[in-house]
């Protein structure tokens, strides 16, 4: 069966069932139901039974299982029930998160679907990409995107950019003859592929495939195969579980042969051990782990970031490279001039005089010569002629009313051989051809020069003048147009012969501007620690220019091309590595060279792009950054984080925000484990001196999931601290059980441990061992929500303000409540097994709690005053 491209345009549409007018209405519904939508289809999700499977693979879990099934064995039902309880609503809360991440994913996804032209029933209509079946006929014009793949039926100087797909930058004219040879996906000129744009002329396509049939679909297909990478934090909480788990069995496994050696019973001893086990480990840090990854994913959400995977919210904290596409991140992904030309002088485009003939000349040529035009406020065309159409409104030059007072006589459309475009006009009751396009075309074919009111021929000296000036603006970046005009001797069809003996009008530089925000943003990723290097298509020296602009290249710095980058060797790569701030003109496999480069000297990359091209690069990086408005569903799915506004600047907001993710996750790590060291300590020291049991399983998993849970939610909920951005990113490589983490944990922990034993003894001296072990519950409860606030920062309470984070008073209230409905309650009292307290022990109890809380403050607020 021959390809598409290989048939007549006649034939295919006989092949589709479809004439010139487009499908009927039965056609489109009856193809939607064969075909579907046209759009990727991502890799089968996860189900939600499969995900809450998944939430048991946890070693600490599997602790927790077992000592279930011993709190079992011993008759502790109520151990059993409260055990099992915690988990299921621990796997629950993480299959919930889970979801909820791929719903933002989705929404978005259905805000970037985008709208095409298309002939039905005879008439043109508009409607959404996700609408359009095989059979179609799409209406492109120059700045279109193709939504599918389709047989080029009609072309008009038709050019189309397909690096998404193919990675070369050059633009293919189209055109509608049958190819007979065996033909390459580059060289099938007379299709056009889904996700490539168009850049100049228009044409007619009818629609051949749609969807994950699309040359696009087939890239998705090879990108839904790569595996995932794991985040820095999840690395760190790996290691941290494995380490936490080996060392509660080995202290489990001490305190049960202790316990059997001064003959205790066997299942006495095992409950002993579970006690262990149940107050070594923090029940609650997965879901606290995933409640502030979310928290951190909403509120990024608002600033216009959209994280994929929870995971990948704290490794934004890591990232010490930036490696940042131009168009639409750093820059407006628009055209807009910048300078003009004429009359032997360069001018500002505000400053263009309306009512002087070389200024009107030069902008009739800049709006006639020109298929873009306004609608309802918005511009439809080609970049650079809106920027043209943009310049002549802010000096009061309407495009509508100037082209109903010159209407186009005839037209001859811009192709890559002539380099220019060119229309017929009446103006002043002659004929009149305006022409712009490339000055080094279009020079050599003027003879006159529009000097004040009149024309003269043009001399070298003009022509010397024109070209120097040219070469200025091409130095700054600037892409040049040269706007021209003839006086016809009479109305006819426009010929290129015709295009010479033209009068020069001016010349118009433009560029991509710069958003405003990128600047700053630039300049505090460097006060972050964060390089920012530029990888673009673009030229060298339109990158180098705004890469200047906006701080990403300072001196010292080089810019090299894709081709200079092709002739580096891996290890020249690496010499040179820091020392170059743009890469341009650059392919796909120089994109994931750059990234490895940069890995391989142990920084976390981060990596934006929008097209195709860009997903390998995207999934190499550690964190891939696609963009919402302009991006591409590949690239989107193969990125961790979608910018919903491709801005640069949200990048590091992202980054600001998951560095205090991760502090947050940190600190209330920090608490949680300090309060549970406290309970192991408290059990060694009852297990080497032979006392009565200090806590039941009930309590300790009171106090790790109800009490403790929520003031960790709350610091987890802290605001950013001042200069946060400033201290630079942390080494992914360092785990969270540091020397320093853990000498405060073992301090802190034995603080709180020391002052429950305090209580522990008083009750056994008051009241015995019932009495004993509810003050030492109580006294341990009451602490670790006290230290809650201690948790909240490396800083003192009196330095940060209670009222900054009220979430952590809501917490410390909540727990109190907590734990008085269990002291005083009757039916609470005989779950948890809590003896009746006397007003001297509940006295002792608050003092004993308040304790290390004050050491603490104390200690903070001194090194504070020493600083």
């Amino acid at each position: 069966m021959k390809e598409w491209y290989q048939n007549s345009g006649k034939e295919v549409l006989e092949a589709l069932g479809v004439t010139p007018g487009g499908l009927s209405d039965s056609q489109v519904k009856e193809r939607k139901q064969k075909y579907g939508g046209n759009a990727l289809q991502e890799t089968k999700r996860k189900g939600s039974l499969q995900v809450f499977l998944e939430q048991f693979q946890d070693l600490l879990v599997i602790i927790l299982i077992v000592a279930a099934v011993i709190s079992m064995l011993t008759d502790n039902v109520e151990s059993t029930v409260v055990i099992f309880a915690v988990i299921i609503l621990n796997a629950i809360l993480g299959t919930v998160q889970h979801q909820k991440a791929e719903k933002s994913l989705e929404s978005l996804k259905s805000l970037s679907s985008p709208c095409t032209r298309v002939m039905r029933n005879g008439r043109k209509m508009e409607l959404s990409s996700v609408d359009v079946v095989p059979g179609d006929i799409l209406i492109l014009e120059t700045g279109d995107l193709v939504v599918a793949d389709g047989r080029v039926l009609e072309s008009y100087a038709l050019q189309v950019n397909e690096s998404s797909l193919t990675g070369e930058s050059i633009n293919v004219e189209k055109q509608t003859a049958p190819i007979k040879r065996q033909a390459p996906l580059g060289d099938r000129i007379n299709m056009v592929y889904s996700g490539s744009l168009v850049t100049a002329g228009r044409g007619m396509v009818v629609v051949t495939e749609t969807g994950m049939n699309t040359e696009i679909g087939k890239i998705a297909q090879l990108m839904n195969a790569t595996k995932e990478k794991k985040t820095p934090l999840q690395v760190s909480l790996d290691r941290f579980s494995s380490k936490l788990a080996a060392g509660i069995m080995i202290i489990c496994a001490v305190v049960f042969f202790l316990s059997l050696y001064r003959k205790m019973p066997v299942l006495d001893s095992l409950m002993f051990a579970v006690a262990l086990a149940v107050a070594a480990i923090p029940e609650a840090l997965s879901s606290i782990v995933t409640i502030v990854q979310a928290m951190g994913t909403q509120k990024m959400a608002k600033e216009h970031a959209i994280i994929k995977e929870l995971k990948a919210v704290e490794s934004l904290g890591c990232v010490s490279v930036i490696c940042s596409d131009k168009t639409g991140t750093l820059t407006q992904n628009r055209m807009e001039v910048q300078k003009v030309y004429l009359g032997g002088r360069v001018w500002e485009p505000d400053k263009l005089r309306v009512e002087q003939k070389p200024f009107a000349w030069f902008l009739y040529g800049a709006v006639l010569a020109n298929d873009s035009s306004w609608q309802d406020g918005r511009g439809i065309g080609d970049p650079t002629e809106l920027a043209l159409l943009e310049m002549a409104h802010a000096v009061g030059m309407k495009e509508g009313r100037l082209r109903e007072q010159f209407p186009r006589i005839s037209e001859l459309a811009f192709d890559s051989d002539r380099k220019m475009m060119s229309t017929e006009h009446r103006v002043d009751g002659k004929a009149v051809m305006f022409s712009k396009g490339a000055i080094d075309t279009l020079l050599d074919r003027t003879d006159w020069i529009l000097d004040g009111e009149k024309r003269r021929p043009i001399g070298v000296s003009d022509k010397r003048r024109i070209q120097n000036q040219n070469l200025e603006f091409s130095r700054d970046g600037l892409r040049v147009l040269m706007v021209v005009c003839k006086e016809l001797e009479k109305q006819v069809p426009l010929k290129p012969e015709l295009e010479n003996g033209f009068t020069f009008l001016g010349l118009v530089a433009m560029m991509d501007p710069a958003r405003p925000e990128s600047r700053p943003a630039v300049a505090s990723a460097r006060r972050a620690g964060i390089r920012t290097v530029m990888i673009t298509g673009d030229h060298k020296v339109t990158a180098s220019a705004i890469a200047e602009k906006i701080g990403i290249m300072e001196p010292g710095d080089v810019a090299v091309t894709g081709q200079e980058l092709d002739g580096m060797s891996d290890e020249m790569l690496g010499g040179k590595l820091e020392s170059i701030s743009v890469y341009a003109r650059v392919s796909p496999e120089n994109k994931i060279r750059i990234v490895d480069a940069w890995q391989q000297k142990g920084k976390i990359v981060a990596m934006t792009g929008d097209g195709v091209n860009d997903a390998p690069a995207l999934k190499k990086a550690d964190i891939g950054i696609a963009m919402g408005i302009t991006g591409t569903e590949v690239s989107k799915d193969a990125a961790s984080m979608i910018l919903a506004d491709d801005n640069f600047a949200t990048i590091i907001k992202a980054v600001a925000n998951g560095r205090n993710v991760y502090r947050n996750i940190k600190n209330a790590i920090k608490f949680l484990l300090s309060g549970n060291m406290a309970g192991i300590l408290c059990v060694l020291y009852t297990s080497l001196l032979a006392l009565p049991i200090p806590f039941a399983p009930v309590h300790l998993l009171f106090i790790n999931l109800l009490t403790d849970s929520l003031p960790a939610i709350a610091i987890g909920m802290e605001q950013p601290e001042a200069g946060l951005l400033e201290q630079g990113p942390r080494d992914p490589q360092e785990g969270i059980l540091t020397k320093s983490f853990l000498s405060s944990l073992v301090l802190q922990g034995g603080l709180i441990a020391a002052c429950t034993m305090m209580a522990y003894r008083t009750g056994l001296w008051t009241g015995g061992a019932a009495v004993a072990s509810t003050m030492a519950f109580t006294t341990l409860t009451l602490a670790r929500l006290f230290h809650g606030f201690n948790c909240r920062s490396e800083h003192s309470i009196i330095a940060l303000g209670v009222g900054s984070n009220l979430y952590t008073v809501m917490a410390f209230e909540a727990g109190v409540l907590l734990l008085l409905a269990v002291l005083f309650v009757p039916r609470l009292q005989i779950l948890f097994a809590v003896s009746d307290l006397s007003l001297r022990q509940l006295l002792s109890i608050v003092i004993f709690a308040l304790i290390p809380t004050a050491i603490i403050q104390a200690w903070k607020t001194i090194r504070e005053g020493l600083a």
